[in-house]
């Protein structure tokens, strides 16, 4: 376990976040080391709220082409259900291959890109993440935080 922490929107509870590393990840390449980022929500989410949430966090990173846009949209909506507190929802970064989701421990997603998979874990990841003392939590034991 690299480190876990609740986070809060506007005051209200969203999830409990942990992220479990190999021996030898580097914070600064999170994109190079296998990993995984369990969600434990606390609340009711609809697909498409967490779809639409997830786009804009992406595009905050750079600007897709509506193509590419497109593209993660239905790799969103295919790889996560309408979610009730309680639910898990964990994703596996695959170096080299792309992105593993899985709900309550059963594979509804995967998506065989590589941007795609830096993009979405740079949510919780990249340095300039919207939510830096999220990020900091989660990598808490790690050199290079």
């Amino acid at each position: 376990l690299s480190g876990s922490t609740r986070f809060r929107y506007w005051g209200f509870a969203v999830y409990d976040a942990s992220l479990w590393v190999a021996p030898g990840f580097l914070a600064r390449e999170y994109d190079r080391h296998g990993f995984a980022l369990q969600l434990q929500y606390l609340r009711d989410f609809s697909n498409a709220d967490i779809t639409r949430r997830s786009i804009a966090e992406m595009t905050r990173q750079s600007t897709p082409t509506p193509a590419l846009l497109q593209q993660w949209q239905q790799w969103l909506s295919a790889a996560f259900p309408d979610v009730r507190d309680g639910d898990r929802i964990t994703g596996v970064l695959r170096p080299g291959q792309g992105a593993l989701f899985l709900t309550n421990g059963r594979q509804t997603g995967m998506v065989p890109d590589v941007d795609f998979a830096r993009r979405f874990f740079g949510i919780w990841l990249a340095a300039d993440t919207s939510e830096p003392a999220l990020r900091q939590a989660l990598l808490s034991r790690q050199a290079g935080a």
